[in-house]
């Protein structure tokens, strides 16, 4: 296959002997109104004989122009896509130019039509330019589709951007064929390596995106065997099937509607976009429902698709296709689709879109009021409900509410099967609260199960009302036969990994993937750590005061470094370097419309940032910079005693729910935030970020990504890191950059060991836990006051034996009884059996641990008077890309046993400050901290330190490092031959050295930071 023809001869072959088309021939095209006329015609007279019938008597003569000039003003009034799905008027009547497949095949004649649809595949069509596209696909004679084919291995040697090129500046958009919307909705771009789209020709403008499966990870195809790469597109994406599908359930019309107020006054701008589903949404939404299709609900899935992958419009077409799906009995599968998110945005997108599909009201309702109307929507059967999880633990109160105000319903459940879609796995699917979904979608499924293990339990510390409570908590919390959970997640953790675990094309979850890498190598969004520069901060603190306090270390630590974090010599070296930097690298970018944000470390740090900026820019007498702060609540400053700091009165009252749109605006350019704006905030104008925060793990790659959105115009992004080093953003992002590997699942067992441990304190007894239980499942709902009496009572004599116990051991109770709590929270979602004594004790555990009095050592320590800062500096240690295509991704873990909360040791004020100036002062060279450093992290990544971590505490595994830690020091002796030399031969000095590292790298692989 040397050359182009060949490359179309195969397509057309494929699609007329496999593909459902029909050969078509181009002398039948219609220049004038872009039409194959002759195939219309012969679909309305075989399809709609009545219709025909009627025109003929009209005018026999005329009956084709008739038909056809009514199709072609329609066309022109409506646009292609509206008249395949609602067909067009023709003498007072509704004429179809298409029939799209059933849901069911309860109705024949239904089948029958759809079999009627004739697709053709014509090539070398000459339109009325003179134009003339290597092939046009068509429905019923309506071109829906181009395409330009090139072969690589032709005598040209034209590949897919000669095709691009040939549409940008061969093909005219005002043409019929051509023009948005009037007749073909897509156009492709193919060669035998790589396929692309655009549904807008728009000249030199034309934007393509691609439709290639990904490969490795990342973009473009893998190799097909026996054909070509992109021989998907011809045998899956565009056979008569899936095109017709594509047409009826996928490609719609996306409005956008903005009002701008300019000196002539408002003016109302309208954006039409043609969304064409890009491969991986199509195939994701395929592979979905043909899993439920055939396998009903019950299961759980993952879909782990990037930032930039189109998810609202994959929620939407998934939420539509599921709430008409049935299976080979025409069964519906799901009764009801519920949409779980927290984006306002969704909701109105999914309303739209879902609305192009169906044309009718009442598809899909939001719940923007209250929980009543959530139960409304449930016991009525919509179709489609949009909700926050918030809700769902509130519906029998509302039940309640409505009965006593005589408008009684009833949310029956009996026979009903629930797809539920989870916006963003890890916010709405954690916790009670989602429990409580599950219990109100299965509520009789749940009830029947009662009456079934009621009799199997053993347990007769409780009354049958108590055992029937507690096993209705516990239900809830497994698999629901008739719930099938469909959670997208850019980021998933462990837990989500391990709850939503129906295998995909791995094995393993998730079921679908798009990764960070493709979408970053297919530009739909940026790679924010391609400009990554950190900075090092080097300072010299004194003791001011004679006298040497006894302080605790880390806490002294903590506020050591908090002193130098707020000092106003600090944040006004760092604000010179962030105006300066943006003035000069940033403000000029993106047509002089960048944006950006400064990651602060927390309110405090928020609001002396941001009145360090003002200051900086007033001195400087500077216009062109102007910042918003985003924090909650109100501060106060020691320096400004009198004075309360609120996010509204520091932006000169901008209320917080216009922030979004003031800094849209082209009078602000940088964002200062403190917790707010780091996840879900959606500005594809902010092009720099200035963090001068610690980041790890998911909240790392969820802060730095608000700068991956791609613009026009935006062509990178930049990042200035005052905190963290680039191993560790490594780190954070690799995992979600390409395969996220899950580690071991946690053993159950560990939750038995967990109770025994927990009950060898002594603090509680059975015989309290299981009275404690029978009032609280007893009487769950509607409790007493002398029940609330006895529960408080129960769980004070607890709270007195506590007491008992020293600093160390309570810190150390409370952790394992934390532990228990989350770890039954996890494991009682993914095994199959209930555990009615883990049960009662994680109810127990969770009130007391409310009651249990805080750690009496919650002051913290006060170290501005007693010290201040010599010298400072900022240096500049490393810049460029941080290449996540190098190394391997450290698997995520579970939860395991409970962590060993280690008491603060006292040391004088100045050892510490010694400590802090030996670190970080010396000489300004960090040489010697670097080689232990390096150390630590090689020990981190050693696998056999890592397990021996999680089987031991502390104390335990002190040992197991320490016969490992010569070893280590070897490796790092080239260019540390000093430090080396002192390290084998001073023994206080190693012991002071091995005692360091092996705390932090037994804290680093248990917190993960």
């Amino acid at each position: 296959m040397h050359k182009e023809i060949d490359f179309e001869n195969d397509i057309e072959q494929v699609l007329i002997s496999s593909g459902g088309y029909e050969k078509g021939d181009p002398k039948t095209y219609a220049p004038e109104i872009a039409l194959f006329p002759a195939e219309t015609v012969a679909f309305v007279q075989k399809t709609q004989p009545k219709i025909w019938a009627r025109l003929t008597q009209l005018d026999a003569s005329k009956a084709e122009t008739l038909l056809l000039d009514s199709l072609v003003k329609e066309l022109a009034a409506k646009g292609s896509l509206a008249v395949l799905r609602e067909g067009f008027k023709c003498v007072g009547k509704t004429v179809r130019i298409a029939y799209f497949a059933p849901n069911t095949g309860l109705d024949p004649s239904a089948t029958g039509r759809y079999a009627d649809n004739r697709l053709t595949i014509t090539r070398q069509v000459k339109t009325k330019s003179g134009a003339i596209p290597d092939v046009v696909l068509a429905v019923n004679g309506l071109p829906v589709v181009t395409l330009e084919l090139k072969n690589p291995m032709s005598a040209t040697h034209w590949n897919v951007e000669n095709a691009k090129s040939q549409y940008r500046y061969e093909r005219d958009p005002k043409e019929l064929l051509f023009a948005f919307k009037q007749r073909c909705l897509v156009h492709f771009a193919v060669d035998t390596e790589l396929a692309y789209m655009t549904t807008k020709l728009e000249g030199k403008d034309t934007f393509f995106l691609p439709f290639n499966l990904g490969h490795n990870h990342g973009a473009g195809n893998p190799p097909a065997e026996g054909d070509v790469r992109t021989t998907y597109l011809w045998h899956k994406a565009l056979t008569r099937d899936s095109l017709m599908d594509i047409l009826a359930r996928f490609i719609h019309l996306d409005v956008e509607e903005k009002t701008v107020v300019t000196e002539k006054g408002i003016k109302r701008h309208r954006k039409e976009t043609m969304i064409f589903p890009r491969y991986h949404q199509l195939d994701a939404v395929r592979a979905l429902t043909d899993h439920a299709q055939s396998q009903g609900s019950g299961h759980n899935y993952l879909i782990q698709h990037s930032a930039g992958s189109g998810k609202s419009n994959s929620i939407a077409w998934l939420a539509h296709r599921l709430s008409s799906l049935h299976n080979a009995n025409d069964e519906k599968i799901f009764h009801t689709v519920v949409v779980i998110t927290d984006r306002l945005v969704l909701d109105q997108q999914l309303q739209d879109t879902i609305f192009q599909f169906e044309h009718k009201l009442g598809v899909v309702q939001k719940i923007d009021e209250d929980t009543q109307q959530l139960a409304k929507a449930l016991a009525g059967g919509v179709p489609i409900i949009i909700s926050t999880i918030q809700k769902f633990p509130f519906i029998a109160q509302a039940i309640r509410t409505l009965e006593a105000n005589g408008k009684a319903i009833a949310i029956s459940t009996a026979g009903k099967r629930f797809a539920v879609i989870v916006d963003e796995a890890h916010s709405s699917q954690s916790g009670e609260t989602a429990m409580e979904l599950r219990k109100i979608l299965n509520r009789d499924g749940i009830e029947s199960a009662i009456a079934e293990q009621l009799l199997d339990m053993d347990d007769d510390a409780l009354s049958e009302d108590a055992k029937k409570e507690m096993l209705r908590e516990q239900l809830k919390r497994t698999k629901q036969p008739n719930l099938s959970y469909f959670a997208f997640t850019a980021t998933p953790k462990f837990k989500t990994l391990a709850v939503f675990d129906e295998p995909g094309p791995t094995g393993t979850s998730p079921f679908h993937h798009y990764s960070m890498r493709q979408a970053i190598e297919e530009g739909f969004i940026h790679d924010v750590l391609e400009n990554y520069t950190c900075y090092k901060r080097y300072y010299k603190l004194i003791q001011k005061v004679e006298q040497d306090p006894e302080v605790p270390r880390r806490k002294a630590a903590k506020a050591l470094a908090r002193f130098v974090a707020f000092h106003d010599y600090e944040i006004a070296q760092k604000v010179e370097v962030i105006v300066e930097h943006f003035r000069t690298h940033t403000r000029h970018k993106i047509g002089g419309r960048a944006k950006a944000m400064v990651v602060t470390g927390s309110r405090e740090h928020a609001v002396r940032y941001k009145l360090g900026f003002d200051k900086y820019i007033k001195e400087k007498g500077y216009t062109d910079v102007k910042s918003l702060v985003a924090f909650s609540g109100e501060i106060t400053l020691k320096e400004f005693a009198d004075k309360k700091f609120t996010e509204v009165n520091m932006n000169n009252g901008i209320k917080e729910t216009e922030l979004p749109e003031k800094f849209n605006t082209e009078e602000y350019q940088v964002l200062l935030v403190a917790e707010k704006y780091q996840t879900g905030f959606d500005q594809p104008l902010l092009h720099s970020m200035y963090v001068d925060k610690r980041l790890a793990g998911i909240q790392a790659v969820q802060t730095l990504s608000r700068l991956n959105r791609t613009t026009r115009g935006k062509s990178d992004t930049f990042v200035l890191d005052f905190v963290n080093e680039p191993e560790d953003i490594y780190k954070a992002f690799k995992p979600y950059y390409q395969v996220t590997p899950k580690g071991e699942d946690t053993d159950p067992q560990q939750l038995n060991t967990l109770a025994h441990s927990l009950v060898e304190w002594k603090v509680f007894t059975k015989d309290e836990v299981n009275a404690w239980c029978e009032i609280w499942f007893r009487n769950r709902m509607n409790p007493t006051g002398g029940e609330h009496k006895k529960l408080n009572g129960l769980l004070d004599l607890a709270v007195e034996r506590f007491k008992q116990l020293s600093e160390e051991d309570k810190l150390f109770f409370k952790g394992q009884l934390a532990t228990f709590r989350n770890l039954y929270m996890f494991v009682s979602q993914i095994i199959p059996y209930q555990d009615s004594d883990h049960e009662k004790l994680y109810s127990y555990i969770r009130f007391l641990l409310n009651k249990l009095p805080r750690n009496t050592d919650t002051g913290t320590v006060q170290v501005d008077d007693d010290v201040e800062l010599k010298y400072y500096r900022l240096q500049k240690i490393s810049e460029g890309a941080i290449d996540l295509k190098v190394g391997e991704a450290e698997p995520l873990y579970g939860q395991t046993a409970v962590g060993t909360g280690q008491p603060d040791e006292e040391v004088q004020l100045s050892t510490l400050v010694d400590k802090l100036n030996e670190r970080f002062g010396t000489e300004f060279t960090p040489a010697d901290q670097l080689f232990f450093d390096q150390v630590k992290e090689t020990a981190v990544a050693n696998e056999q330190l890592r397990q021996a971590v999680m089987a031991n505490t502390m104390e335990n595994f002190a040992p197991v490092f320490n016969k490992q830690l010569e070893n280590l020091f070897v490796e790092r002796m080239d260019g540390n031959e000093e430090i080396f030399v002192r390290l084998m031969n001073d023994e206080a000095f190693r012991n002071i050295a091995s005692g360091y590292l092996m705390r932090a790298v037994y804290q680093q692989v248990r917190t993960g930071n």
